[in-house]
Formats: structure tokens, C-alpha cells, sequence
């Protein structure tokens, strides 16, 4: 065997290995609550009674695998040097806060919204049970109203969060150094912000994704939010690509 193939059979075989290390410690975070009662018991409580701390949990752990994931789909690893795994959970942790309180905004206030509009039975129809073509309608709706004026300032704050992760080393203490802002907006690429990721992932994707997370259970829709991210971590290695290509 010549040396290319043995190289190109040695790296097939580490990356299976990476490949399969990622599914275990995915299925080793997930699967308690699925086959364990006693775990998903107490998952539901605590949820229940803190569930900021929960949000904060839900997306440092599940979005920052996602990104891992889009990492592996764009550069063929799940982690390099600077990549900076635990600054990352840390801002999705915080950042899975604010969702959290944009949904708790937004899922109250747009039922409102459409009543003053003239739909009287909006928030009556929200919060029923069941599905109907009213409550999806509502449903869409809050979706629409979220990702139109929270979700772009949300994402060019990851953006800028991302980069800053990147400039500092990936470490914790280079991440609490003071953020560039001025320099990092000057510096993103607006062309695929806002020609990919604002003009079509939010229309095409997450208006209906979030219509699905709103028509749920109000205590199950911040981890279906959160299992989101994973989706948004190959979206976010879509949109690096379209940027080098550039």
C-alpha cells in the first residue's frame, strides 16, 4: 500500500473514531431523559422552577454541539485549536436566556397585538388546547413577529460574540477581554449576513421551525428550541462557506 493510501485510510479512521466519540457523548446527554423516569421527572420539576437556569443549560450544551457539528460539515473536525468550546457554551447559555425571554415576550404579546388588530379570540385560541388552522395561525404569527425583530439582532450578536472567541485564542480569559464591537461590525460580511442567513434562513427556516416550537407546549418549547441550534450550527457552516467563496 503507498503511502497516500495509508495516510487517506489513517484519516478515514480517525475521523470515524471523532465521529463516533460525538454520537456517544450526544446520546450519553440525551438519553437519560428519554429512558429514565425518574430523570425525566425531576428534569420537568426543576424546569418547571428554574427555568432560566434550564434555558441557559439547554442551549450551552445542545447549540454548542450543533456548532461542533457545522464545524465537522465545514472544516472536517468537531474542534481546533481557538475554537474555544467553553466560551462558546457560555454564550449560549446566556444568549439561550434571552430567547428564552423573547419567547415568553412575544408568544404574549402578539396574541394581544392580533386582538387590537381585530382577531378577538387570538389569545383565547393561542392557549387552547389542540390543534386548529386559528391556533397555527397565531402560532405563525408569533414566529413572524420574533424573527422579524429579534432574531437579526440576536445573530449579528452571536456573529460578534463568535468573532471576538476567534480573536481572543478561544480561551475563557481572552473572552472577558473588552469586545471590539465598532472594529467587528465594520468587519462582518453583511453580504452573506444578510443575503443568507437574514434573507433566507429566516424566512424559509425558522418562521415555520418556530411556528412548530410555538403550536407546543409551553414547557417544551425552549428545548425544541434548543435542539434547534444544532440545525443552526449547519446553517452557520453553510454560511461560512458562501463567505470564503466570496
Amino acid at each position: 500500500m503507498c503511502r497516500r493510501s495509508v495516510c487517506r485510510h489513517t484519516y478515514f479512521v480517525f475521523m470515524k473514531k471523532q465521529d463516533l466519540l460525538f454520537i456517544a457523548v450526544v446520546a450519553a446527554l440525551l438519553l437519560p431523559f428519554f429512558v429514565c423516569e425518574p430523570v425525566y421527572r425531576w428534569y420537568q420539576a426543576f424546569n418547571a422552577g428554574h427555568g432560566m437556569v434550564m434555558s441557559f443549560v439547554k442551549f450551552a450544551l445542545l447549540s454548542t454541539l450543533g456548532e461542533m457539528l457545522g464545524m465537522r460539515i465545514s472544516a472536517g473536525v468537531y474542534c481546533r485549536k481557538g475554537f474555544g468550546v467553553l466560551p462558546r457554551m457560555l454564550v449560549w447559555g446566556v444568549l439561550g436566556m434571552g430567547i428564552n425571554a423573547a419567547m415568553i415576550i412575544f408568544s404574549n404579546g402578539t396574541p394581544v397585538l392580533m386582538r387590537y388588530l381585530g382577531m378577538t379570540d387570538a389569545v383565547e385560541v393561542f392557549r387552547s388546547e389542540g390543534l386548529s388552522w386559528g391556533k397555527a395561525a397565531v402560532a405563525f404569527a408569533v414566529s413572524v413577529s420574533m424573527n422579524t425583530f429579534f432574531a437579526p439582532v440576536f445573530m449579528t450578536l452571536h456573529k460578534v460574540t463568535d468573532t471576538h472567541i476567534l480573536a481572543t485564542g478561544g480561551t475563557l480569559a481572552g473572552f472577558f477581554r473588552p469586545i471590539r464591537m465598532g472594529e467587528i461590525l465594520a468587519g462582518l460580511n453583511w453580504r452573506v449576513l444578510w443575503g443568507f442567513v437574514f434573507k433566507k434562513t429566516i424566512p424559509l427556516f425558522w418562521f415555520p421551525a418556530h411556528t412548530v416550537t410555538f403550536l407546543l407546549p409551553g414547557n417544551m418549547r425552549v428545548l425544541f428550541a434548543a435542539l434547534l441550534g444544532v440545525v443552526l450550527g449547519v446553517l452557520l457552516a453553510i454560511g461560512a462557506r458562501k463567505g470564503e467563496k466570496r
